[in-house]
Formats: C-alpha cells, structure tokens, sequence
C-alpha cells in the first residue's frame, strides 16, 4: 500500500516544521528562546470583549450550533465596519460570510472555485495558505511579484498571455506577509481594470489593514469602482483585536464567490461558538481606541527592533505596516539561505525567526521577524545577536551547523 497520500504529496513541510524541534530541544535545555518566529500575537484580548464573552456565555441558548455564515449580528458589524472603514456599502445577507479565521476562508474559498488543473496567480513570497489552498484543491499555482510596483502589471499581462488554461484569479495581499509591502488605492485600479477585461477574479487577504505606522491608511479593492464584480477580500480579528485564539474572520465580496464559499462550509462546519460571534460583533461595534492602542504597541516595537538590531550590526529595513519586519540575510551568511541561517541564529543566540523560503523560494534571502516580544525581549535579542556576529570571522567563514542535525 502506499505509504503517500496524493495531495499531501503536494505539501511541503510547513515553515515552522524544521524550526520547533530545534526550539523545543534548546527550551528542555534551559535556553531562554526570544521567539520572533511565529506570528502569534502577545497581547491580551481587551477586556471587555473578554467580559461580553462572559456574559453571553452564561445563556444555555448560545451552547447550540450555531450557523457557519455566521450570526446576523456579527455580520452587520462587519458590514458597518467597511461603511466606516473603506465607504464601501455591502449587503450583510448576501455578502458577507463569517469565517473560521481568514486562513480558513481562503482555503475554502480555493476548494469551493478550483477546478484541477485551474491556474491561479499568486505572489511569491506569500502566506502559505494564499499558493497552498488551490495546490490542495487541484489547481495549479504560478508566481507573481509581491511587490506592487512598475513591474508587476508587466508580469500580470505576461502570465495571462502565457498560462494556459488562462487563469481563474489572483491573489493579493497588501499589507503583505511576510514582506510587509503597502499597495495605493492607483495601484487597485490598474489590478480591478485589467482582471475585469479578462474576467480574473480577485482574491484579496486584508488581514493586516489596521496595523500600519505612517499616514498612508491601507485602502480596500472593494474602495475601487467594479470590483465588487470580481472581489472577494479576507479579513481577521486575530490582530486588530488581538484575538488569534478566538478564529474569526471575515469574507467581504461578489456576491456569487461569497454563495459558493457559504455553501462549502455549510458542509463543514457550524460556525464559531456563538458567544465568540457575540463577542466579535461587540468589539467591531466598539470604540476604536481599541484598534488604536494595538497599532501603537506595534509601532513601538518595530521601532525598537530597526534600532537595537541596526545597532548590532543587522540592518532592519523599517516596515510600513504589518506586525513584521522581512530583513535580507546578513551578506557573511547570505549563502546558507534563509532556513540553515535560522537554524543557526536559534542555536548560537536563542533567537527564533521564520525562514523566507517558507513563503516562496524567492524568500530564500530573508528572515521575517514577528513583533511579538515586549521592547525589553526585543532589545535582548538584539545583544546576543550583537555577540554573534562580531564573533564571527571577518572573512565570511561561518560555523557548521551540527546541533540541527
């Protein structure tokens, strides 16, 4: 019998696979891990959304099943949220769905619109989730650039005139993980213009639209005239909120896409525990003090890392938004690639950071580093890795790796 199944075939080992054992021996060692690896935030969920789940949990009601598109309630907020947010009016009947987190939307979202051997655009680097949810689903994934610039409406025009079969959508991601790219509403048009002439649709992952540092506010696509035609964009209340745990997200869109994801998982599943929905609708219904305080926190944080890590010897180049920083391998160890060198930095240092090559091979030459340690934490990693380098020969030689192996 075989010993592989088909589409795990397909699935390399995920990002954090080859890192965790390493940490997990190095921590049953006693080694103190700063993890800036896992994009896991750190900060407690306000309180009183804490206090509504409470609240809502103690009626016996709310323990049934509850509904996989998700309670009117929550859906309203969230349509409310995009009025305020973006000026974009949806319907929250017909076009909106509650997800399980946006990692799970997009994921059923490929099941529910792949066909096998259905061709899809998608950045690289990227979130897992964005190239491995239609590789589950049969469809085949071909690169694009993940920055928005000059070249990448030049590459979007290539690829459509050289896939065959010509592909079904495109995937965006901006504020983007990892690269912490920012796209401009101009930036939208263009896309919205041509994906519509070609008819594309368009997958957008808004995840990361509240936390950004300067005065340039992430747009919506939806913000774009016609995009609802061909859109569906995710977001999460994992960061803004502060609530990865709870897993509840959101897709927003063509009302077409959202029918056809609602009906996926009305096969799979019931929807959130109904006092986390309640819970959700409240804090997207509260004060945006709460979304405030969230952003500062990561500013200074990011701010912090760019210095201290500058300071000892590793240049971080500052991100505009999200809660991570993507910096270039320093050049002494560029030839290990991105996982030799994070195997290496976790051992000679205790600092845990995610390999670029696990959101695409053309990450091979970067660390992304989560802003989830307090400044203190932060600024400690920034000494031992201070150490490490300038422990290092000046010529380039690096140490082998043996503890990895």
């Amino acid at each position: 019998m075989n010993d592989d199944f088909h589409r795990i075939r397909r699935l390399p080992p995920y990002v954090f696979a080859h890192i965790d054992p390493i940490k997990a021996k190095l921590r049953a060692n006693g080694v103190d891990i700063i993890d800036l690896g896992m994009g896991n935030p750190d900060m407690p969920t306000p309180q009183h959304i804490v206090d509504k789940l409470k609240e809502t949990v103690k009626d016996p009601r709310t323990h049934r099943y509850s509904s996989s598109k998700g309670i009117p309630g929550l859906r309203k907020a969230q349509a409310s949220y995009y009025g305020r947010r973006f000026g974009v009016k949806v319907n929250p009947d017909t076009q909106v769905v509650a997800t399980l987190g946006s990692k799970e939307g997009f994921a059923n979202m490929a099941a529910a619109i792949t066909a096998p051997g259905d061709v899809v655009l998608v950045p690289n680097p990227t979130y897992p989730i964005h190239a491995f949810g239609f590789i589950m689903s049969g469809g085949v994934v071909r690169s694009m650039p993940a920055e928005p610039d000059e070249n990448f409406m030049r590459a979007l025009d290539r690829a459509v005139r050289h896939s065959i079969p010509k592909p079904i959508a495109l995937i965006l991601n901006y504020p983007a993980n990892p690269t912490a790219y920012t796209a401009s509403l101009d930036f939208y048009r263009e896309v919205v213009k041509y994906c519509r002439e070609h008819s594309i649709f368009i997958l957008s992952d808004l995840a990361y639209s509240e936390i950004y540092f300067d005065d340039e506010v992430p747009p919506s696509v939806l913000q774009v005239e016609g995009a609802m035609d061909i859109t569906v964009e995710f977001t999460s209340m994992s960061k803004t909120y502060s609530m990865p745990g709870w897993r509840v997200g959101f897709a927003v869109g063509n009302e077409r896409l959202i029918a056809a994801l609602t009906r996926v998982k009305s096969y799979l599943d019931y929807g959130a525990f109904t006092p986390i929905q309640v819970a959700a609708a409240s804090a997207l219904n509260g004060s945006d003090s709460v979304i405030e305080d969230v952003r500062a926190v990561y500013r200074d944080r990011r701010d912090v890392m760019v210095e201290s890590f500058g300071r000892a010897g590793w240049t971080i180049p500052s991100p505009k938004a999200t809660m991570f920083a993507w910096a270039p391998i320093p050049d002494q160890f560029a030839h290990l690639g991105s996982l030799e060198f994070a195997k290496l930095l976790i051992q000679e240092t205790g600092v845990a950071v995610a390999p670029g090559v696990g959101f695409g091979e053309y990450g091979d030459q970067y660390i992304r580093l989560a802003l989830v340690e307090n400044e203190q934490r932060i600024r400690q990693a920034a000494r031992n890795i201070k150490k490490f380098l300038q422990s290092q020969p000046s010529h380039g030689n690096v140490v082998p790796i043996t503890a990895a192996k």
